[in-house]
């Protein structure tokens, strides 16, 4: 089976978290943002078969982005998915929303210096799905969609690159090396325009 249950209950769930109770948009446009997490599953589903990894995929967001009213919580991600499906939401999410966006930026890519292969997979896939979005806007609109981040177009940019970096260095057979090599050379072609 593909189609698994354990992927329906993980559907159904980010779309209760990001749409039904927030109506989330994608940065600065009028699009749901559970396209996103959609997005990073069907990534994930095409690089491997393990229902945990593309299930964690799906809900990846579901800690970091929930409502207060509506909170979504590593143990509720257990109690629902499983510890490892919990483990692999947890472990892509930032820890600290508290602090500001070039602090959080910075421990989240020092983060990704200590994942598992399976966390490598969920955050590649994420970085993979805003990436291709951030560019395919860029060559639509040029560098005003940049106005749709809380940091100057050059740090994000520069985290980005860090980022695919960092995950490229991390696991050089990663499945998604080649992915990651386009999407670098494509936002270095920006960076020197920006």
């Amino acid at each position: 089976m593909i189609f698994t249950p354990a992927i329906k209950k993980a559907i159904v769930f980010s779309i209760k978290t990001h749409e039904v109770y927030q109506k989330q948009k994608r940065k600065g446009k009028d699009i749901a943002y559970i396209t996103h997490p959609l997005t990073v599953g069907v990534i994930l589903a095409r690089a491997s078969t393990n229902e945990d990894v593309i299930v964690a995929g799906i809900l990846h967001d579901t800690i970091e982005d929930s409502i207060d009213k509506k909170k979504v919580t590593r143990a509720m991600i257990a109690e629902r998915f499983g510890k490892n499906v919990a483990d692999l939401v947890d472990s892509v999410a930032e820890q600290r929303k508290d602090l500001d966006w070039e602090s959080r930026k910075r421990e989240a890519l020092e983060h990704i210096r200590t994942f598992s292969h399976d966390s490598l997979l969920v955050k590649s896939a994420d970085v993979i799905s805003n990436v291709s979005e951030i560019i395919e806007d860029y060559r639509k609109e040029g560098p005003t969609i940049f106005r749709r981040f809380n940091a100057p177009k050059e740090k994000v940019v520069r985290h980005y690159l860090e980022t695919m970096e960092t995950i490229s260095i991390r696991w050089l057979k990663t499945p998604f090396a080649d992915d990651l090599s386009m999407l670098i050379k494509a936002l270095k072609e920006i960076e020197r325009w920006i």
